[in-house]
Order: structure tokens, then C-alpha cells, then sequence
């Protein structure tokens, strides 16, 4: 996260007479999110200007996040009338009209004396001929990959008014080797599949990393001492603690939405488990269900109040929610099918969740209070939904029929715009962090 700055660009008058201004609140080029059926809307990125590839290279990556996102249809380089030579000046608004292009971004990378890299972008409405915004970014060569993903998240959030989820990154599960010796690994790559890296060596079973909320710190399960133990790990230092050995099994452990608790379920020896949370300063736990049944997946809700998890106290595993003390247990679910894996959204609005139905698994969204039961995707196996921070995009792992492991999936709200996350090895588990700082 080091040596890294961004500023608004306050360049002087263009030569158009321009200046680097925001466009008004009423701009012509805009996104309605909220709509059922979104039209993806055309853009042109051109290449930023740059004494090498580099310049390509970023607008690469950020072509490939706006395509998938679904909300945006690049258009392809081939069609491009004008040829951006100055990225100060205003374009040639007729000539990216002609081709529908409704929105076009502008750029350069230049090498400071100081080593550092300078990006800058400008976003265009082209049919009203204004500029609507317009950044730079210092880095190091390093983080470039991670300009390119702010510039995307930049261009996102003018254009749809909600803040972007490409800088981020995805902590999960590596699999490989032969099913029935299968090495766990605990892995962290950006959003789009790029810089995996490994955090644990796989000599021990690692399983449900999740991301805290206020920092770059995970919890996850690991069974190198036999039993399975939840243990905090840094990701930038690799530093790790114990959270505490609990007599019995350890399940699902998840930070609270100020990453000062962590709350899991235990297993006790009347085969019972319940949910507890531990509070990570005084290692105190308090005990939160104690039913004669299996409660199990919770996860807080983002203001804290709150609680969903799984129960089958009902004869079958459904969801219910609580409050963070464990006042008002309440079921919400009353479809066919088990529940398992409620998630709730980072907006506040959904709980995600995955379903066992009619012979497939089925990754869906419900209103908090279980109205509005929608699936999104159904499969041979899939589950694990964890959430982009925005609240729009899901990603899960899915097992499909004779393919020998699982696979990182996303997937929009509209349950239209699926995509494979490419990764060398199989996956699963997967946990989506907060946008980077």
C-alpha cells in the first residue's frame, strides 16, 4: 500500500479553453443501477500515451474491469476514428459520436525524476462535449495494476454514482493435487485472477479465510495442530496469533463490521453447536444461541446490530436473524430446500445465501426481512457467496459435473452477467476485502 498518491487534476486551460472542471450534476452519460435491465453503456478507452507499453497495458486492465462489470460495453480500438495525441485537449467529440461511443476516457503515463510513475486520466461526455472528471496517480512502477484498478473505480462511480469495487482483492482457498490428497492452501489475488499469492505452505488444511473490515487481516480455520483452530493473519507482515483454543469444533469464523470481534460457531460435545463471539482485546466470549440444534454461518450485519445465521431447529436448515447480543432469534426463510452461508450485504439491504433445491445448489439474495427471494445462479455444487463492497457483484465457487474440483465465479445482482475467475489450481472459500487504502 506504500508509495502511493492521487490528487484531482488541476491542470491549467486546455487548448480548447477548456478547464479541468466537473461536469454538472445533470450530465447526458449516466448509469441507472437501480434499474431492473441495464443496457451496458459504450465507452471508448483509448490507449494512454506513454513512451512505452505501459501506457497500453494500464488501459488493458482497465478496459477488461468496465467489460466486466456488465455496466459497460467497450468498444473495440479498430473503430476508433480520432487519435489521441494531446489527452489535455478536448477530443473530437463528432468523430467518437459517429461511432456511440457515449463516454470516452483520455490518459498518459509519464516517469517522474524521482522514479515514480504519473498516471492521469480524463473521463469525456462526448455527446454533451464536456469533461466529467479528471485524476492523476503517483506510484511506483509496483503498484500499477492497482492504478489502473483506481482509475476503472474512478470511471464507475462518475458514471453510476456508487462507489467502484476493482481495487480490491480476494483471499481463498487453493486447491491441487489428486482429489482424495488434495493440498489446501490459503492464496490472495486482485479481483480479476491477477498476483496470486500464497500465504500458507499447505502442509495443514486452511479453510473459510475472511477478510476484516478495518484492516488488511484475515481469519481462517486451520487444522495443524489436529483439531481445527481459528488463527488471525496479517497480510502484509504475515504475522499470525491463535484466537483462542476452544474445547470441541470451530466453524465459520467472521469479524464483526469494526473488526473487533469475531463471531463463529462452536461445537459442543452434546453434538450441539451454537454461536458465540469472542472479543479480540480481552478474549472474552459470549455466547450468543443455545439451542438443542445445529446453529451455524453467522454473519453481522454492517452496522453491527445485527445477526443472520443457519439453524435447523425447525426440522431443516433455514435462516434466521438476531440481534448482536442474540435477542429476537426470527426466522426469515420459509422456501423449499436447505439454507446454508447467509451473507449480508455491505449496503444493508440483502442477505445472500446459498440454497439446496430440487436435486442443484443455488446462489441467491433475499430482502432482510426474507421477502423477495431471487436465485441468481444454480448449479451441480456451488456456494461460499461473499460479497464485492459495493453490494452489487457476488463471487462463489461452483463444482461443475465431472470437472474434479471447484471454481471461482462472479456474479451481478441481475444474476445476468456471470464470469469465471481464472486461477492456475482449483478454488474455493472465496472472501472479498474491502476497497484497498
Amino acid at each position: 500500500m506504500k508509495h502511493f498518491f492521487r490528487m484531482v487534476l488541476t491542470v491549467g486551460a486546455i487548448a480548447a479553453g477548456l478547464a479541468a472542471a466537473t461536469l454538472p450534476a445533470r450530465a447526458l452519460v449516466e448509469i441507472d443501477v437501480n434499474q431492473g435491465n441495464i443496457e451496458p453503456l459504450p465507452i471508448a478507452v483509448t490507449d494512454f500515451l506513454s513512451g512505452d507499453a505501459l501506457g497500453a497495458e494500464i488501459t488493458g486492465i482497465i478496459t477488461d474491469d468496465l467489460r466486466r462489470s456488465g455496466l459497460f460495453a467497450p468498444i473495440e480500438k479498430g473503430a476508433f476514428i480520432e487519435k489521441i495525441e494531446n489527452p489535455d485537449a478536448a477530443p473530437r467529440f463528432d468523430d467518437w459520436k459517429v461511432i456511440n461511443a457515449q463516454a470516452l476516457v483520455t490518459g498518459r503515463v509519464t516517469q517522474e525524476s524521482d522514479g515514480r510513475l504519473r498516471a492521469e486520466f480524463r473521463l469525456w461526455d462526448t455527446f454533451a462535449g464536456e469533461q466529467m472528471t479528471g485524476e492523476q496517480f503517483f506510484a511506483n512502477k509496483a503498484n500499477t495494476r492497482r492504478v489502473a484498478h483506481i482509475i476503472a473505480d474512478a470511471i464507475y462511480e462518475r458514471l453510476t454514482g456508487e462507489k467502484g469495487y476493482f481495487d480490491t482483492r480476494i483471499v481463498f482457498v487453493d486447491e491441487s493435487g489428486p482429489k482424495n490428497q488434495r493440498v489446501k492452501r490459503l492464496a490472495i489475488m486482485d479481483q480479476d485472477g491477477a498476483g496470486v499469492r500464497y500465504l500458507s505452505d499447505g502442509r495443514s488444511i486452511a479453510l473459510t479465510p475472511r477478510f476484516s473490515p478495518s484492516r488488511q487481516e484475515i481469519t481462517y480455520m486451520s487444522y495443524e495442530s489436529g483439531q481445527p483452530q481459528v488463527y488471525l493473519l496479517q497480510i502484509e507482515t504475515g504475522q499470525r496469533e491463535l484466537v483462542g483454543n476452544f474445547p470441541g469444533m470451530t466453524f465459520a469464523p467472521r469479524f464483526s463490521p469494526d473488526g473487533q470481534k469475531v463471531i463463529m460457531s462452536l461445537l459442543r460435545d452434546d453434538g450441539n453447536s451454537n454461536v458465540f463471539a469472542m472479543d479480540l482485546r480481552s478474549r472474552t466470549t459470549t455466547r450468543l444461541t443455545n439451542s438443542n440444534s445445529i446453529d451455524t454461518s453467522p454473519s453481522y450485519s454492517p452496522d453491527g446490530s445485527q445477526v443472520v445465521f443457519t439453524s435447523d431447529r425447525g426440522g431443516r436448515a433455514q435462516i434466521y436473524v438476531m440481534g448482536a447480543d442474540g435477542s429476537n432469534q426470527t426466522r426469515i426463510s420459509f422456501g423449499d430446500g436447505i439454507y446454508s452461508t447467509p451473507v449480508w450485504s455491505p449496503r444493508g439491504d440483502l442477505i445472500a445465501f446459498t440454497k439446496q433445491s430440487g436435486g442443484e445448489f443455488q446462489i441467491g439474495v433475499m430482502k432482510t426481512d426474507g421477502s423477495g427471494e431471487r436465485i441468481l445462479s444454480s448449479g451441480f455444487q456451488q456456494e461460499g457467496p461473499t460479497w464485492a463492497p459495493n453490494g452489487r457483484v457476488l463471487m462463489f465457487f461452483r463444482e461443475a459435473a465431472g470437472s474434479g474440483g471447484p471454481r471461482l465465479h462472479s456474479i451481478d445482482l441481475t444474476g445476468r452477467n456471470e464470469q469465471a475467475i481464472p486461477t492456475a489450481n482449483f478454488a474455493s472459500d472465496p472472501a472479498w476485502s474491502p476497497l484497498l487504502e
